[in-house]
């Protein structure tokens, strides 16, 4: 997918900061740090990361992408789950260096619940992790503990791409 980019140039913190063109501002990867929440709930759901492509391509389409770094690809969201994400709204923070996007879920193709999360999972932020002093490795706790689908009937039981 090429798309033509639409951003400003970077000129001063002012413009940066107090102006009204978007302007994001890339790592050194080319990469912009993206969360995302449900629209209704505000609940996190995701955290990625954007290439300028895909940053262009959901704001031109509404329906969230993403770059993969694991497969180093161009990744519109729910292509292969039917997972998708309207984007309801998109933010940028001050410096313009992350985006949040506020999100409606769609159901999975092989059916069950809305969710944004591979492992079958409403979010992906589906544990707790401990705070406080404590043993020798800190324990996470499930905050979700019934999956919204079946990840086998959306994936089938091919590996997940970013495993170890």
């Amino acid at each position: 997918m090429s798309v033509p980019m639409r951003f400003g140039k970077r000129e001063s913190v002012l413009q940066v900061e107090e102006g009204s063109v978007l302007a994001p501002k890339f790592d050194e990867n080319g990469l912009i740090p993206c969360i995302t929440q449900h629209a209704a709930t505000r609940e996190v759901l995701m955290f990625a990361f954007m290439n300028a492509e895909a940053l262009e391509a959901t704001l031109d389409t509404g329906l969230a992408h993403y770059w993969s770094r694991s497969r180093q690809k161009l990744w519109k969201k729910g292509e292969t789950s039917g997972m998708t994400q309207r984007v309801k709204r998109a933010l940028i923070d001050d410096d313009q260096d992350c985006v949040v996007l506020e999100v409606d879920l769609a159901t999975p193709a092989a059916g069950g619940d809305e969710a944004s999360c591979h492992v079958g999972y409403r979010s992906c932020f589906y544990r707790e992790v401990e705070l406080g002093e404590g043993s020798e490795f800190r324990e996470l706790t499930f905050v979700e503990t019934d999956k919204a689908f079946d990840p086998a009937k959306v994936y089938g039981d091919t590996p997940n791409p970013t495993q170890l």
